[in-house]
């Protein structure tokens, strides 16, 4: 099985975890393959976007290309970059 390697984007808060970079390289064809990878590589950065059930966290969106994942089974198309986006709050 041939697994590919995908550029990831990452959000601004999650950047601590992989030295303040913004892009990323991870393998996986699904977004759980893809997350694995990226934990591998930067330690803890999964638990800030994934729960203890693995749902992704209310506060994160991931898209691959232009549509939104939700859930972490779902298959990445061959050339799709996974973007991490945090959602922003305030009052």
């Amino acid at each position: 099985m041939l697994v590919t390697a995908r550029t990831v984007r990452i959000a601004s808060p999650l950047r601590s975890y992989t030295a303040g970079a913004a892009v990323v390289r991870a393998a996986g064809d699904t977004a759980a393959q893809v997350l694995a990878d990226l934990e591998r590589h930067h330690p803890g950065i999964r638990f800030r976007m994934i729960d203890e059930q693995d749902r992704i966290r209310p506060h994160i969106r991931l898209y691959a290309g232009d549509r939104e994942l939700h859930g972490l089974e779902e298959a990445l198309g061959r050339d799709e970059v996974l973007h991490v986006i945090c959602a922003l709050s305030g009052g």
